[in-house]
């Protein structure tokens, strides 16, 4: 458990999610799961061991972002370690307002063995500029 609404999990805990899980996420290419009916679930591909693609981080964030209000949020990958680990730091940064190594901090004290994503943290600032950017160009 990363937060009171947000946890970290793998491709097991993504087909079967404690009850108090409401939400699922998972960012693993290669995993295709079931879950219960009365789970939100999502799939945001990412590629295991490789630098996330902007784009699918952003979407990831996002996602979570628009669910994790109301609902306790398990982000998953296949092990549970590496991909899924790297999307919440990404979360806490550009929604939280983190800072990096306060985030990569606290996930992997919450997730022990945790292993981010090459170039995370450039990639996290790209999904934050075009977060600003979105915000900016809405405001009147």
């Amino acid at each position: 458990m990363i937060s009171k609404r947000l946890l970290v999990g793998n491709a097991d805990d993504a087909r079967n999610p404690p009850p108090q899980v409401s939400a699922v996420l998972m960012v693993a290419e290669e995993q295709n799961v079931t879950v219960p009916s009365r789970v939100i679930y999502a799939k945001i591909p990412l590629k295991e061991f490789g630098e996330p693609a902007a784009a699918a981080l952003y979407e990831a964030v996002e996602w979570i972002a628009s669910h994790v209000a109301g609902n306790r949020l398990m982000v998953c990958c296949r092990v549970g370690m590496g991909r899924s680990v790297s999307v919440v730091i990404a979360y806490l940064c550009c929604i939280e307002g983190m800072a990096y190594d306060d985030a990569v901090k606290l996930v992997l004290t919450r997730r022990p063995g945790g292993m981010p994503l090459p170039r995370l943290q450039e990639k996290i600032q790209d999904v934050c500029r075009r977060r600003q950017a979105r915000v900016n160009s809405s405001t009147p």
